[in-house]
């Protein structure tokens, strides 16, 4: 007879989304178990670009301080059209974008958590409910064998997402793009002023955003090669693929840091999305089992997005369980889980349905193949609609609600 492990809440994957649930249930008495298929955090990405939005949510689970001085806000972005020379300058009237570590940004999470609230090497098998003193209960079965009774599962397992697919969300799609991501030393130092460029042409859309004195975040997004997953395990053969094939097409400035890029933190993947209308009719929770992060709402990253979005996500959940916690004088039982999965899945579906449809169009506006998509793209949608766009990222996700607990319940402000 298999032993039965039984937890309060389990979260799939320890990503930005899971990290980020997991601190924001903590800030709220709850303990959560993170379960990652990889043996350690995964720093997949290099790095990225964090958007006022998403240093609000940081606020709110009380860590942003810890990156903001080490990172600092950039005030402008150029975007070079490479055929005429044209630059045109999008400027951030209000708080600039930080772009980060990946790692960094992932470890300064981790770090607010219990040193046992990670289990590496964790990968889910299949998932069952059952229903127990009238409550919904989640059974997930690990591939090792192990068993795990939850009252609450959150699946934050990205894009290909485990607890999505048991959902019935349908699958992501490939916008027929790829990216390629990675980051530069300079060891001297770049001497780059602080600001992000880009530089766009037909089918195809590179830039780099200087981290610090030494490190620049790189990209390079186009369509999707035919022998891009046969190069997608050897960087070295990336980043010669880019310099030969497009080096012509880009500036030196753009050429230096790529050549100087760490081949340790170069990768190539599809660019996927899920579909809005998916999103928006789908189901994105059943009784204690709701999604979060790239398993709700994969996107490309057109408008940097996507970690800005998790990290909405994770305090969003957190808050509503936290209303809940505070009309039950700082106990949640289990059949009220359901009441704060709900509020958070329709305060999150129209927010995430406009960030996928706005980041999937403006990736398609930026890399026009003909005459009229590249006057759209010059005249109209870096003029007009980009700003638009970027004003999604002005966006506050709320806070965590202060939950105080009465004497009775001060020891034991779990769900049960």
């Amino acid at each position: 007879m298999k032993m039965v492990e039984e937890e309060e809440v389990v979260i799939v994957g320890a990503g930005i989304a899971g990290l980020a649930t997991a601190v924001a249930l903590k800030r709220l008495g709850i303990r959560a178990l993170l379960l990652e298929r990889a043996e350690s955090l995964r720093s997949t990405g290099a790095a990225l670009t964090l958007f006022s939005n998403a240093w609000l949510a940081l606020d709110a689970l009380a860590v942003s301080h810890k990156l903001t001085s080490i990172y600092s806000p950039v005030e402008r972005a150029l975007v070079t059209n490479v055929q005429t020379g044209a630059i045109q300058e999008v400027s951030f009237t209000k708080a600039g974008p930080r772009s980060v570590h990946r790692k960094s940004l992932l470890e300064t999470l981790a770090n607010e958590l219990p040193i046992d609230t990670i289990r590496f090497s964790s990968k889910v098998a299949s998932i069952e409910t059952q229903t127990q003193d009238n409550s919904p209960i989640t059974i997930i079965h690990l591939s090792d064998g192990t068993v795990i009774k939850a009252k609450m599962l959150i699946g934050c397992d990205g894009v290909h997402s485990v607890v999505g697919n048991w959902l019935g969300l349908a699958a992501p799609v490939d916008s027929g793009r790829s990216g390629i991501r990675g980051l530069a030393v300079f060891p001297q130092g770049h001497g780059l002023n602080h600001e992000v460029r880009q530089f766009v042409d037909v089918g195809m859309r590179a830039g780099f955003v200087p981290l610090t004195d030494k490190d620049i975040y790189w990209f390079f997004v186009s369509q999707s090669p035919p022998n891009g997953e046969n190069l997608a395990g050897n960087p070295e053969l990336i980043q010669r693929e880019l310099l030969e094939n497009y080096g012509k097409h880009l500036p030196p400035l753009y050429l230096d840091v790529v050549r100087h890029c760490d081949l340790s933190t170069l990768t190539r993947a599809p660019l996927m999305f899920r579909k809005p209308w998916d999103i928006m009719f789908k189901k994105l929770s059943k009784d204690n089992i709701t999604v979060a992060g790239d398993a709700m709402h994969p996107m490309t990253p057109d408008l940097g997005q996507g970690g800005c979005a998790a990290l909405e996500d994770a305090v969003v959940l957190g808050r509503h369980i936290g209303e809940v916690l505070k009309k039950k004088n700082g106990k949640l039982d289990s059949r009220d889980i359901g009441e704060a999965i709900d509020g958070y899945v329709k305060e999150r579906r129209w927010r995430v349905t406009w960030l996928v449809a706005g980041s999937y169009l403006s990736g398609w506006a930026q890399q026009g193949s003909n005459w009229w998509r590249k006057f759209f793209r010059d005249v109209v949608f870096y003029r007009f609609l980009f700003p638009k766009f970027v004003s999604a990222a002005y966006y506050d996700c709320g806070k965590l609600p202060s939950v105080s607990f009465s004497s009775e319940s001060k020891s034991s402000s779990k769900i049960d």
